[in-house]
């Protein structure tokens, strides 16, 4: 996850791949379907609503579609690790909740990764009641050493009315819920200044060769193209992924992601073959290899609509939830535009992410905050205040507060259980979603050295293998 956590690749299977290959190819098919409607979508943005991305206003017609218990002398506790104005935003879906139930919720922030905070916390015997947990790994971890507590009726009921069975099924554990993902997440975006777009004659690239083309001309005009949040190794799983899953294929994606096939695979050598053809440009990134790794995700993004005409960079990869890092002086379709993750192969890619309400202390007061977070009425509260995608299909597209958002949320529930989430979220922790180590460590090694591929591979391979154990 992460921005702070999250996001949507495309097409899933959990823990179950049961498909033949028909079906397989029937998804592949619907899968075109829906980065095509994105990409419509994205494009069809144009610059006649609004505001920026993040507020932290007060919100207001908050919805009410959901029973709750009185609460009264109730005290609870969120570990998440969102920070800024995405912790803000989530605190007042929280004070809604303890307006509605009389209980008291407190945000407790978390380091990542989270599984590990978690740990500390339940050894100290003091967990948090709930914790947002980017990772379906990360959800089994919990559920393995029996720290996770099932979802009641109440939240499960919930689930079935708002959403589809694929968001259902990434937070179940053996088949049983454990998991509310109150919080999706598109990384399948990059996102550009208009006006350096504008001043070099750029267009919005549809395929790679494109965006190659784009990016040069964006540097003859003398904007560094990129931007890249280096200092947080997520933010280079989503680059590779993006480029890995429309490349390969959504087939290959699936065995990567569950480690049948390995990572000295030829599918593997040609996406970092790919990504070397911008990650291997230190001129085409902002403070080239060395600054990119010092630069942490909200910085990646602000450091592209801050400077005028002459920003540091002028595109970023980076999922919907960029928004709350844009000032407020962008307005949104207008000065800082997105277009889809331009198609590699066939096909652009749709990959997701998310964040899922886990229970660790089981109460009256810790099922009805799951349920709450299951609702559209709380969904509805974040929405308002942008930066934020939730895959909840009944939380009203008019919530989202720009055009540009409502027709990425819009795209999201559109495509149903027709998505892929993200591969290093779905890996064991170990490998997928710690800093300094595993994937996150060896990318940021390979944007410092993108000629070494085939030692990147063998030491992916090696730390896959350990943390898969097979």
């Amino acid at each position: 996850m992460r921005m702070t956590s999250s996001t949507i690749r495309t097409r899933w299977s959990p823990e179950r791949d049961t498909a033949t290959p028909q079906s397989r190819r029937a998804v592949k098919a619907a899968a075109a379907v829906a980065a095509g409607a994105l990409a419509l979508s994205l494009s069809a943005c144009g610059s006649s609503d609004n505001d920026s991305g993040g507020s932290t206003g007060e919100t207001t017609d908050t919805a009410n579609n959901v029973t709750l218990p009185k609460l009264d002398g109730t005290s609870l506790e969120v570990a998440a690790v969102w920070s800024g104005t995405e912790q803000a935003n989530f605190k007042k879906v929280l004070q809604e909740f303890e307006k509605r139930t009389g209980a008291k919720v407190t945000f407790v922030p978390a380091q990542d990764p989270i599984i590990n905070f978690i740990g500390s916390k339940v050894a100290g015997g003091q967990p948090p009641d709930i914790a947002m947990l980017p990772q379906p790994g990360a959800i089994k971890q919990a559920v393995d050493k029996g720290w996770a507590t099932q979802l009641g009726s109440d939240t499960v009921k919930e689930l079935g009315e708002n959403y589809s069975q694929g968001w259902q099924d990434i937070g179940k554990v053996n088949g049983k819920p454990y998991g509310v993902y109150y919080k999706a997440a598109n990384k399948s975006l990059i996102w550009y200044n208009n006006q350096v777009f504008e001043n070099a004659g750029a267009s919005e690239p549809e395929t790679w060769p494109d965006l190659l083309n784009t990016a040069q001309t964006v540097s003859d005009s003398g904007v560094t193209p990129f931007s890249i949040g280096g200092a947080e190794g997520w933010t280079l799983t989503d680059w590779f992924e993006n480029v890995y899953l429309s490349q390969a294929g959504p087939e290959k994606y699936d065995q990567l992601a569950k480690h049948e096939i390995k990572w000295t695979d030829p599918s593997v050598k040609d996406a970092l073959t790919t990504l070397a053809q911008v990650w291997g440009k230190p001129d085409w990134i902002a403070g080239g290899a060395n600054g990119a790794l010092q630069t942490d995700f909200p910085a990646s993004v602000t450091q592209v609509f801050t400077g005028g005409d002459q920003p540091k960079a002028a595109m970023v990869a980076a999922g919907d939830f960029a928004q709350v890092n844009i000032p407020s002086s962008m307005k949104i379709g207008t000065d800082a535009k997105v277009f889809p993750f331009p198609a590699v192969g066939d096909q652009g890619p749709v990959v997701s992410g998310g964040d899922a309400a886990v229970i660790l202390q089981n109460s009256k007061g810790s099922q009805a905050l799951a349920t709450w977070l299951a609702s559209p009425d709380a969904a509805q509260i974040q929405a308002k205040l942008g930066g934020y995608l939730s895959p909840n299909k009944n939380v009203p597209n008019s919530a989202y507060p720009n055009a540009v958002q409502q027709k990425i949320a819009k795209a999201l529930i559109d495509a149903g259980d027709d998505f892929r989430f993200d591969m290093s979220d779905q890996a064991p922790q170990a490998f997928g979603g710690t800093p300094g180590k595993g994937e996150w460590k060896t990318l940021q090694d390979f944007l410092k050295n993108p000629k070494d591929i085939a030692g990147t591979q063998a030491k992916l391979e090696a730390e896959a293998a350990a943390a898969y154990g097979n």
